[in-house]
């Protein structure tokens, strides 16, 4: 038996050709798209311009499955973690990030991780599903609806660095990203938006190609290839000889700069010798680095570099001319900071989602 249509999934004209062949008037196309992108409905109730023979009509042809905010959890530094109910019983995990200048929404795409990292709590749990374009949208949406509970003020920008990798579920990303930033949409200027990727050369091209307009970020965390295949090993299929070949193809195309994402690991990579090393490398792409610290996780093997070694890592950096910032942790008392994401949240334990490798 086939699955309904989630209305969500539909193109505009495949709406318009849906409002038709219910045989309403052209203009309930507009109206119902609207409801669904721009003012954010979450039922076929809410839509209340429009006729209840036809609520009836599209309810009976389509299915509408926002997620749920099942749980909420509030780090002693404002953070909060929202674990996302999804219709089929899954949970993914997002995050509300407040600091003195921004509000970001991390957001997730896929529901679990193929990737194994590591360093990161996401990839010891198994891959589920792709979040569908609505899904991944409807995390803004309840985030922001936080931000102006909490802070009193909407959204300034989003990442796409929560569960799963965004370049796996490369059609829902790139429309979940087209949806937030349309005028009919959310309306989120293009440069608010980041996507984080642990590299996927072929699918790096791809963003080039079809013009995006996004932030790009490349996890990288090592700048030799046999260190980065012991910490990430999608490295064995996408070398950072092609990453590297991959990201000057996207900076020329796009014109567009890349930043390199970079988890210092205490007597792993975060040595004078690593450094010269992610110099070169950057160098080469005109990529600027975050320098990010480290979170602990179960079995996650690894320490946190020390502040002053972290603070010397960073300054040898600025002074060979690559733009580097240390990006400390928050949240982490709630298991809510980078590589933290584990769904070890009540919602997601009662449906055993979290299933350890």
């Amino acid at each position: 038996m086939s699955q309904p249509t989630d209305i969500r999934d539909l193109s505009l004209d495949e709406v318009k050709a849906l409002v038709a062949e219910l045989g309403e008037k052209p203009y309930r196309a507009k109206q119902l798209w609207e409801w669904l992108w721009k003012k954010k409905a979450r039922a076929w109730d809410d839509m209340s311009d429009l006729p209840k023979t036809f609520r009836a009509a599209l309810a009976e042809r389509c299915v509408l499955r926002p997620l749920v905010l099942a749980e909420e959890q509030r780090s002693a530094d404002g953070t909060v973690k929202c674990a996302f109910r999804t219709y089929d019983g899954h949970v993914v995990e997002g995050v509300l990030i407040p600091t003195p200048t921004r509000l970001t929404a991390c957001i997730s795409s896929q529901i679990g991780c193929s990737l194994t990292c590591s360093f990161c709590a996401t990839g010891k749990l198994k891959r589920i599903r792709n979040l569908s374009a609505g899904e991944i949208v409807d995390q803004v949406v309840l985030i922001d609806q936080l931000a102006q509970q909490y802070y009193q003020q909407g959204l300034t920008n989003i990442v796409y660095m929560g569960m799963g990798e965004p370049l796996l579920n490369y059609a829902n990303t790139l429309r979940s990203a087209e949806r937030i930033t349309a005028e009919d949409g959310l309306g989120m200027g293009a440069k608010r938006i980041t996507v984080s990727t642990a590299g996927i050369a072929k699918m790096i091209r791809k963003l080039a190609d079809d013009g995006t307009k996004f932030n790009l970020a490349l996890s990288l965390h090592a700048a030799n290839d046999a260190k980065r295949d012991r910490i990430m090993p999608i490295n064995e299929q996408n070398s950072l000889a092609e990453l590297k070949e991959a990201l000057r193809y996207y900076t020329r195309v796009t014109r567009q700069p890349v930043t390199f994402e970079y988890i210092l690991l205490r007597g792993f990579n975060d040595s004078l010798a690593d450094a010269q090393e992610l110099v070169r490398y950057a160098s080469d792409v005109h990529a600027k680095v975050n320098l990010i610290e480290y979170n602990p996780i179960d079995e996650g093997g690894f320490g946190r570099t020390e502040a002053q070694d972290a603070e010397a890592f960073q300054q040898y950096l600025d002074k060979k001319g690559i733009i580097a910032r240390i990006r400390r942790s928050r949240g982490r008392d709630i298991d809510a900071a980078c590589g933290q994401l584990a769904n070890k949240n009540e919602p997601a334990l009662k449906d055993g989602e979290r299933v350890m490798k």
